[in-house]
């Protein structure tokens, strides 16, 4: 069984040497490109993978096709630049591809935050769907946040994490949040949603409680802490870009005769 692994990358020099790395038992590594203005791609070639360049961003569902629609191998694995595999968990996703058990397969990850790896906040347990046999599942169409849709019974999991590098430092993480907050807000928009201030509100309390008391975010101690406010922050901020989108939807009030 032959295993391809896809990554669709910008700006990843960062990362991306240590994540192909990781994946050096795979068959193929296809790298899709979005622009990048460092080391990336020259990385990605001496990592010996197959490097396609795009000019344009579709978001992360669409980019995500088109690195699916490259790979050769019985098997897809997708990960993103700041996800590395480690070796118990590669040697659990050769079980699987040879094992005939399923046709996909979800695999729990483990997301470090500045420093200190998360595992409470509704981070952990996060299965996510990554490895499925080629032509049984395909990417949603959405701008960010997008889902592998699949073909077929439910998968199936593994035991082993996915190590996730996402938030080396808070501005890592305000930086995603503003760049995903947009995207959502521009997806819903486009497709009729609206919202209101009360909502957006309601959204970060919300997601404060849900995840810090429910989710046992507490016991992550202070980073614990940050993680569940910088949640809420996330829950309001994407409802208040929509809600920013719907307000310039409004007519221009008639001037007042004086």
């Amino acid at each position: 069984m032959r295993l391809s692994v896809i990554v669709i990358t910008r700006n990843e020099a960062a990362n991306l040497r240590a994540c192909l790395a990781s994946v050096a038992f795979a068959d193929e590594k296809i790298v899709v490109d979005n622009g990048s203005t460092d080391a990336t791609v020259a990385i990605a070639r001496e990592c010996g993978a197959q490097v396609t360049h795009t000019g344009d961003w579709p978001g992360f569902g669409p980019q995500k096709n088109r690195a699916l629609a490259l790979a050769t191998g019985d098997w897809v694995l997708s990960i993103d630049a700041d996800e590395r595999v480690t070796p118990e968990l590669a040697a659990q996703i050769q079980d699987a591809m040879a094992s005939g058990r399923a046709q996909a397969f979800e695999i729990p990850r483990l997301t470090r935050f500045c420093g200190q790896w998360i595992n409470h906040c509704g981070w952990t347990p996060d299965y996510v769907l990554r490895l499925f046999r080629r032509g049984s599942a395909r990417f949603s169409d959405d701008l960010v946040h997008e889902r592998v849709l699949l073909d077929g019974p439910r998968p199936m999991r593994l035991a082993s994490p996915l190590l996730h590098e996402s938030y080396p430092t808070p501005e890592h993480y305000w930086r995603k949040l503003q760049a995903y907050s947009h995207a959502w807000a521009v997806q819903r928009h486009a497709q009729g949603r609206t919202t209101s201030m009360t909502r957006a509100a309601l959204s970060g309390c919300a997601a404060f409680v849900r995840s810090y008391v429910l989710r046992l975010g507490f016991l992550d101690g202070a980073m614990g802490f940050a993680v569940c406010t910088m949640q809420a922050q996330a829950a309001f901020g994407k409802y208040f870009a929509l809600y920013c989108l719907n307000r310039q939807d409004d007519p221009i009030p008639p001037a007042k005769n004086h």
